[in-house]
């Protein structure tokens, strides 16, 4: 009686014919190292460049660091003593002090995030090959890895989403191949790397219910939805010194500006422009087939979040918020060119064609610019200047010189006078300021400010003035 009450409890799909076992068992391995490579290059030329900033890179660099160095992940860019999982609950971050211990710098978390995110080739590409064969694996793998979602991310700096992108990679290829609790394996660690995934685990979950494991999938959900409310209304505000989840003023401030209501909502989430341009890209990459797979349904609360925040910088196609997205949509568009395998030529040849339209138009693009490999006078000043600056020293540094001290240094950010006083050594980028979190004129002003106070400049050179006190 209990196994038939079971066997009538799993939906059960017609089984769709599939092309023959794979013919290049290496073709996942090989693209994911093509995409390492490019992924390592793009970033540690933007780094030597001193191109790359300390919102983010050196805010995530302190945090390992303090992992590393065996006490919490304190970030002095953030306040002095402030824990890094009061801002985002990343506890995920520690796997990387490791590699830190090996690669004290930067440059160890950019190639932790390369490698991070060049792994969820590997799954996508495995399941385009064994369900449609090399080619379309092909198409299926470089698009992903030449993606403009995970190049945005490769582009600026380094993020904890890229511990969620392999994880959610592996859990929606388990999910289209049927295999519920590798699915729900895959997913549960979401919740150590940011607090919002709790609600991607609640999709998973939901799917794993609606192919017929509807115990497993509602405790995953439920599990998804509790570990997403305990972090951000218990764990987060305990350890941010304004006692609250530093974002939900961010959630607030958009039903306050837009007037967000049941009536307006269809509306708000497509204006401005910058948000139907992003629904479209995201789309635009599978030939838009994705939207005929229920694997899409998991990129609902990503989406969902990004496009109702007040946020513009949520609205784009540019930094790191769509990389958890760019696994979910290629698995759909393999899911969906099973179901309709009619549409399958046409639809492979318009996703090759869109990303290689897209590739200049991102950061991966640079690769091919004379830019990126061309000799910098400014970096070069950047990195002679900075050797003058003893180890172990505080320092105050405009938001591009961030990332090329805080291996050595305890840095603080350039922006006030209340904070950057408490510094002994200043670093300022008047040459190029990337104009946050000050202006040129204001960055000038404090630069002005400072030499009042008693800074006296050491060296000033390629437009980086070195000042101690």
């Amino acid at each position: 009686m209990t196994t038939l009450t079971v066997a009538a409890s799993v939906r059960v799909e017609p089984e769709i014919p599939t092309r023959p076992a794979r013919r290049w068992p290496y073709l996942p391995w090989a693209l994911a190292a093509l995409f390492l490579l490019a992924y390592t290059l793009l970033s540690f030329r933007r780094h030597d460049q001193a191109l790359t900033t300390g919102y983010d890179l050196g805010i995530f660099e302190q945090a390992v660091r303090g992992y590393a160095e065996g006490h919490a992940p304190t970030v002095a860019l953030k306040a002095d003593g402030f824990n890094q999982l009061g801002d985002h609950f990343s506890p995920v971050l520690a796997l990387l002090a490791p590699l830190y211990w090996l690669w004290p710098g930067a440059k160890a978390l950019l190639l932790g995030q390369a490698a991070l995110l060049a792994l969820a080739v590997h799954p996508l590409t495995g399941y385009a090959q064994r369900r449609l064969g090399p080619g379309a694996a092909v198409v299926v793998g470089v698009g992903y890895g030449a993606s403009w979602g995970i190049a945005s991310a490769v582009g600026f700096d380094f993020h904890e989403i890229c511990f969620a992108v392999p994880l959610v990679a592996y859990a929606v290829v388990a999910l289209g191949e049927g295999r519920l609790g590798h699915a729900v394996a895959w997913g549960a660690p979401l919740v150590l790397v940011k607090e919002d995934l709790g609600v991607t685990l609640a999709a998973l979950g939901c799917l794993v219910a609606w192919r017929g494991a509807r115990r497993l999938g509602l405790l995953t959900a439920a599990f998804g939805l509790a570990a997403t409310a305990l972090e951000m209304l218990v764990l987060l505000p305990a350890m941010n010194p304004g006692g609250r989840f530093a974002y939900w003023t961010e959630m607030d401030s958009g039903a306050a500006t837009h007037g967000h209501s049941l009536w307006t909502l269809p509306l708000d989430l497509i204006t401005p422009a910058d948000k139907a341009r992003t629904l479209i890209l995201l789309l635009a990459v599978t030939a838009f087939l994705a939207v005929r797979s229920p694997l899409l349904a998991l990129a609902v609360p990503t989406v969902g979040w990004r496009l109702a925040s007040a946020n513009p910088n949520y609205w784009t196609t540019y930094y790191h918020y769509s990389a958890v997205l760019m696994p979910i949509v290629f698995a759909a568009f393999v899911d969906a060119l099973v179901r309709h395998p009619g549409l399958r030529r046409r639809a492979l040849a318009v996703s090759l064609a869109v990303t290689v339209l897209l590739v200049p138009g991102y950061p991966l693009g640079q690769l091919g610019t004379g830019l990126l490999w061309a000799h910098s006078d400014r970096a070069a000043a950047v990195h002679r200047l900075l050797t003058r600056i003893p180890d172990g020293a505080r320092v105050a540094a405009s938001n591009r010189l961030v990332p090329q001290l805080t291996d050595r240094c305890t840095v603080i950010l350039f922006d006030r006078p209340e904070r950057w006083n408490t510094a002994e050594w200043l670093a300022v980028d008047e040459g190029s300021p990337m104009g946050w979190p000050l202006t040129p004129e204001q960055e000038l002003h404090e630069l002005a400010l400072a030499k009042d106070d008693g800074y006296r400049v050491v060296v000033s050179d390629g437009g980086v003035t070195l000042l101690h006190r």
